[in-house]
């Protein structure tokens, strides 16, 4: 998803138009998480995104931190976010047996 959002509105309050902007991004990110996976044992969804007052300033930042930056565009007096929110297939990092070894010290 690319797409230039928004933040202000003459019929809503600005709040209300940055929750529904919110609230745009995790829909996208929630039908995003529902497509197959090649191999849903090995693999899981993460995503790379951006975001800016524009396209050409727009940073990399985690998934994780992409609200609070949104929130922290808003509060720069913005009237325009530029977001990029790409999903790719990532191999799960291989967890160690912890019985195994716990069995064998004993």
């Amino acid at each position: 998803m690319k797409k230039i959002f928004k933040l202000t509105d003459e019929k809503k309050h600005e709040d209300r138009v940055l929750e529904a902007v919110k609230n745009d991004i995790r829909k996208y990110v929630k039908r995003e998480k529902k497509k197959d996976l090649t191999d849903k044992k090995l693999m899981y969804w993460d995503f790379d995104c951006k975001i800016g007052a524009s396209a050409d300033i727009a940073k990399e930042i985690p998934y994780e931190e992409l609200i609070k930056a949104l929130d922290k565009i808003k509060s720069m007096g913005v009237t325009e976010v530029y977001v990029e929110i790409l999903a790719k297939e990532v191999a799960k990092p291989v967890k160690e047996d912890v019985d195994s070894t716990e069995g064998e010290q004993a």
